[in-house]
């Protein structure tokens, strides 16, 4: 019981952030080469994200696109326009180990801190794709799982709509929640699967692994689908602007 209190407080504060926000939060760039703000972006990030380096880390945008907007087809996620904080969180737990990954983890531990800081702030300034949209399915019906869990939730389970927390659309809210929304629905399966086995750390306040318990391997294909069809947007900016500016 405490913990569904928990879950839905959270939600409600995230919600009220995402709100307070909204109304300076960064435009979005029509050019998906362009940072949306104005603070210089680090050459170091620019050339791990774009060229790779000379001790075996190939370019971040051969995977994840040449704007980092992502391959479904492969199923590498979207980075632009995700948050600093949590892009940076997501290298450092693949170079630690605690985020098991064949794929990313030789290239996180041969990246400096430095280097993992300066590749999460390049693609956290990168606008997002520019069929952005912040809208979600309006008249969702309870037939149609991926749009009423993310949008409804299950009450009775004490699950949280995905949007809650993601924000409207899964646009993803400041540095804690990324965006959803343009996702390959194979990254957003293969993370909902990790946590809800015990092979990706937590996240905050450790909600990610309880969500996922509750949902069925059949919801959770749904969800995924919803978002992957769902245009990316560029998420509201919070704490991240004030790390970006270090």
């Amino acid at each position: 019981m405490r913990r569904t209190i928990t879950l839905w407080a959270l939600s409600a504060a995230v919600a009220f952030a995402f709100v307070s926000h909204e109304a300076s939060a960064t435009g979005t760039d029509t050019r998906t080469d362009k940072p949306t703000d104005t603070t210089p972006q680090s050459p170091l990030g620019w050339t791990i994200a774009t060229r790779g380096t000379a001790k075996g880390i190939p370019a971040c945008i051969s995977c994840h696109g040449a704007h980092g907007e992502g391959n479904a087809a492969a199923g590498f996620p979207r980075l632009a326009g995700a948050g600093e904080d949590y892009l940076d969180a997501q290298l450092a737990a693949f170079a630690d180990g605690s985020r098991p990954s064949t794929v990313m983890q030789p290239f996180a531990r041969l990246m400096s801190k430095e280097g993992r800081t300066a590749v999460a702030r390049y693609f956290s300034r990168l606008p997002a794709p520019e069929t952005a949209r912040r809208t979600d399915t309006a008249d969702a019906a309870p037939s149609d799982t991926g749009a009423w869990l993310a949008t409804r939730g299950r009450g009775q389970q004490g699950l949280p709509a995905c949007a809650q927390c993601h924000g409207p659309g899964g646009a993803g809210v400041g540095s804690a929640f990324p965006p959803l929304a343009g996702q390959p629905a194979a990254y957003i399966t293969a993370q909902l699967h990790a946590w809800k086995t015990g092979k990706r750390p937590p996240g905050p306040m450790a909600l990610m692994p309880n969500v996922a318990s509750k949902l069925s391997d059949a919801d959770i294909d749904a969800v995924a689908r919803y978002y992957s069809e769902q245009p990316g947007e560029q998420p509201t900016q919070q704490a991240s602007a004030t790390t970006s500016a270090k």
